[in-house]
């Protein structure tokens, strides 16, 4: 067995449904009271709002725009982009042309500006350093592929961002390769990094409300800008995985430690940290398909349907309010429970909105769906 294969059977063991009465705290003592817990359904109590947003003093690690420069951010919108057909005929992966086009319409729609270079210039500026985070859990079956990433990547480059300054970021080197973005095929420069849960800088830190410690990982300390590539997915721990799970879970060196409660509100209170938050320019979707059950491995490939889509947003809460509702209606087609009926609501979206992390009401929620 290699150390990929290793890997997966890690987290197929941490994803295996536990025996009623059952715990799966984990090493560290989860604390909450039966109270609270309880609460986490729904949202988080006020203490645990008030803990995250006031936590004990750390190091300050929230990074700041290069001066002068003011990223594009409009909270509550997300602009969907649909092209009929959009996959190859292999039905794995999107066709370049079309994933282009699509990523541009989307990006001058949210922006207002005439192309991809000067819309993604809204975003990122020159003098950054960028980490940009893919998502590639499922194989290459379903992964945030380089159909879509590196037209971002180039667009960057093209609006004078060093090479050298990118790096493209996932959790295990299987993972990043399920991507298909290889040192071949991404500019000169640019760099490709794997951290299989370790390789940070920082001083451990507490998260308020989990008792747990964590590190995030030294490519996203040493940025001063993130970009987001998550999936639209079933999560059989957390419900849905999307936006916020790709930067917590996938950046820290004990993501396993914060599944317990189905991970609510763990993901919304690493989200809250200011390494995440202050760092997190954009959230792109990747929804040329769907995974409405089975996941996030790609272990029921029936459930997985072509949505033939691409969505953005600069609010990864309102953004993953959206996707959840996108993997609700795939799981209605396929005559399945709604997740909350399943006992896996990811209730950490809303603990997420209630952080002020962004919209989690589907009413003050503007979605423009466009097709092209």
């Amino acid at each position: 067995m290699n150390d990929d294969e290793r890997q997966i059977a890690r987290i197929e063991r941490e994803l295996a449904p536990r025996a009623a009465g059952s715990s799966n705290v984990g090493r560290r003592a989860f604390i909450w009271t039966a109270a609270a817990v309880a609460a986490t359904a729904a949202t988080l109590t006020p203490s645990d709002a008030h803990a995250a947003k006031n936590p004990p003093v750390a190091k300050n690690l929230a990074a700041s725009p290069p001066p002068g420069f003011s990223p594009f951010n409009a909270p509550g919108k997300v602009v969907k982009v649909s092209k009929a057909d959009s996959l190859q005929a292999n039905k794995l992966y999107p066709k370049p042309d079309a994933a282009k086009e699509m990523l541009t319409k989307a990006l001058t729609e949210l922006t207002g500006k005439p192309d991809l270079v000067t819309a993604v210039q809204q975003f990122v500026h020159k003098d950054d350093i960028v980490v940009v985070k893919v998502n590639g859990i499922a194989q290459s079956q379903m992964a945030t592929g380089k159909e879509l990433v590196l037209p971002f990547v180039e667009a960057m480059i093209e609006g004078g961002i060093k090479p050298e300054n990118i790096t493209l970021l996932e959790q295990y080197a299987g993972f990043f390769n399920a991507t298909r973005i290889t040192a071949q095929n991404v500019p000169a420069g640019v760099k490709i990094a794997s951290h299989a849960n370790g390789n940070a800088t920082m001083d451990e830190r507490h998260i308020p409300g989990t008792g747990t410690k964590t590190k995030f990982v030294r490519w996203l300390t040493e940025a001063t800008a993130a970009i987001n590539f998550a999936l639209i997915k079933d999560h059989s721990i957390c419900g849905y995985t999307g936006a916020l799970k790709n930067m917590t879970h996938g950046c820290t060196i004990n993501p396993h430690d914060f599944h317990v409660h189905h991970a609510s509100p763990q993901i919304a209170l690493l989200y809250a940290q200011d390494v995440i938050k202050s760092r997190v320019r954009l959230c792109i979707a990747d929804g040329f398909k769907v995974m409405a059950n089975g996941g996030p491995l790609y272990k029921r490939p029936e459930f997985v349907k072509p949505h033939d889509a691409v969505y953005v947003s600069t609010d990864p809460v309102a953004i993953d309010t959206v996707g959840w509702d996108v993997v609700e209606k795939y799981r209605a087609d396929f005559k399945l429970k709604t997740l909350t009926e399943e006992g896996r609501e990811p209730a950490y979206i809303k603990a997420a909105a209630d952080l002020g992390l962004g919209v989690h009401d589907r009413e003050k929620i503007v979605l423009k769906e466009l097709t092209v």
